[in-house]
């Protein structure tokens, strides 16, 4: 996952700790959080095999408007 990435989803979640949520509300909201940041380290570990076995593989996934 890039710095960008990893930056946006920390300012997410200090936003959450400082909102006027309940701790439940705040609890879900992370774990959340944490999901899709799994789902796009997952995605990018993926793309970094795929492009191992070929240089057209990011071509292609830009072309999908996957990167």
């Amino acid at each position: 996952m890039s710095n960008k990435r990893i930056e946006h989803l920390e300012r997410i979640k200090e936003a959450i700790g400082k909102a006027e949520l309940s701790e439940e509300e705040k609890s879900n909201a992370w774990k959340h959080i944490e999901e899709w940041y799994a789902e796009d380290k997952a995605f990018g570990t993926l793309y970094e095999k795929l492009a191992e076995i070929s240089p057209k593989i990011e071509a292609l996934m830009e072309e999908l408007g996957l990167i």
